[in-house]
């Protein structure tokens, strides 16, 4: 029981939430010990509140998840943890989520709680609603890893460039519609709607909108990298090396997604793809030798 409680909240979806700790890595202050554990802190609490929206989500999704061919072993949807127990795992959640915050001096809590507040709100409408309107739907995902990146310069103070705000939505972007194109696969193989706003995707579609937003990706990273106001943050001009493993990490996922047609979990192919982890070590670690040696 307690197996399926813990994949109910979805741990391993828990991932998402580094986006936090962004802002520390792009300030340079990746040494600050103060700044780090405030971090920490505000993942630990996205992950409390992501994990009670998880519940909600499973809840509302019950039905079509029956239908889904990996979904439909979800705790809920399979029947093991029953609607009643999802309600008060969320509860329980959210309650833990909130007393965390008291960790915090009284102004960054409020401004946490303004932020966590949104996300949450943003997400019940989601389950609810949003996510049955086509476009909308990704959109949404996308804002709330804008969010994330947002909590993590409340909580450190530090203040995050609009580049690495827009670069943020747009990679959750692509990443979204690179999902969605996992369920329009499935309709069109066996009919059967995974979310109800399917209808209003198709295969075309889909791959225009992530060419689209991949190759936005690639040039708004370039241009950060290139700005004057980065070069004279960072101390390098040289960041624009770097664009070579971003490249080849939105040309791998594309590989993923088109040729072996598997964008169903962005998740664990970011823990399962080895190509993806040599793109990001070797992004991170030349980034890093850049701006910090």
């Amino acid at each position: 029981m307690v197996k399926d409680i813990i994949s109910l909240v979805r741990p391993q979806q828990w991932l998402k939430n580094v986006f936090i700790f962004l802002p520390i890595f792009f300030s340079r202050k990746l040494g600050d010990g103060a700044c780090l554990s405030s971090a920490l802190i505000a993942f630990v609490i996205y992950c409390l509140v992501a994990g009670s929206i998880y519940c909600l989500n499973d809840i509302c999704d019950r039905e079509s998840d029956r239908l889904h061919p990996t979904k439909c072993r979800r705790p809920i949807a399979s029947g093991i943890v029953s609607v009643g127990a999802g309600y008060g795992i969320m509860a329980l959640l959210l309650v833990l989520a909130i007393a965390l915050t008291f960790i915090y001096d009284s102004t960054v809590r409020h401004v946490l709680l303004i932020n966590v507040g949104i996300y949450f709100i943003l997400n019940i409408a989601y389950c609810f609603w949003l996510k049955h309107i086509a476009l909308v739907d990704v959109f949404v995902i996308s804002i709330g890893f804008v969010l994330r990146v947002l909590a993590g310069g409340v909580v450190t103070g530090i203040w995050i460039s609009p580049w690495i705000i827009l670069m943020t939505f747009l990679l959750a972007l692509f990443l979204s519609f690179a999902k969605r194109r996992d369920d329009v696969l499935i309709y069109e193989r066996t009919g059967d709607k995974m979310r109800l706003n399917i209808a209003r995707y198709n295969l075309e579609f889909i791959n225009m909108a992530i060419t689209l937003v991949g190759v936005i990706v690639v040039v708004c990273y370039i241009m950060y990298t290139v700005s004057p106001e980065v070069i004279e943050r960072m101390g390098t001009s040289n960041l624009y090396l770097t664009t070579i493993w971003v490249l080849a990490g939105i040309l791998r996922y594309l590989q993923l997604t088109v040729v072996d047609k598997n964008s169903g979990s962005p998740t664990k192919i970011l823990i399962h793809d080895r190509f993806i982890h040599v793109c990001i070590v070797g992004w991170v670690l030349s980034f890093g030798v850049l701006i910090y040696f």
